[in-house]
């Protein structure tokens, strides 16, 4: 999925995309703060898999507190509206959110992790993966 197809799919109630516009989704903060981290994830992501540690770096883009990965970007810190948190796919299927059956598709359906970083983003009403072009 890409992260065009979430902000496509945010309209809610059946309301015209005009009127969706008003109301900001949290989306549309997150695309500007990847904007601002993409440099730092790319640098991140080459690290993790240049020493070895993963072939697919995930990282995760959440609002909140996750147990999932290791903060790299705080939202508090930095005064942005996202938190990101380094992880793998080895931690994804160690965890359960990636089955064991379903590992071969991940690793298929993953983009180059130079051009694109692998998001899994947490909003409240659930998590989905995107891939979002370095800038």
């Amino acid at each position: 999925m890409d992260f065009s197809d979430l902000l496509a799919g945010t309209s809610a109630g059946g309301e015209s995309p005009g009127k969706e516009q008003k109301k900001s989704s949290p989306l549309q903060s997150l695309k500007v703060d990847l904007d601002f981290y993409s440099e730092s994830i790319k640098e991140i992501s080459t690290e993790m898999v240049t020493e070895g540690y993963t072939l697919y770096p995930i990282f995760v883009a959440t609002q909140h507190e996750v147990s999932l990965g290791e903060i790299i970007l705080d939202k508090t810190e930095l005064g942005t509206n996202w938190s990101v948190y380094a992880s793998s796919l080895e931690e994804f299927v160690e965890r359960g959110v990636v089955q064991e059956s379903k590992k071969a598709n991940f690793e298929k359906a993953y983009k180059k992790s130079e051009d694109y970083m692998c998001l899994f983003v947490v909003v409240p009403e659930g998590a989905n993966f995107v891939f979002y072009p370095y800038k």
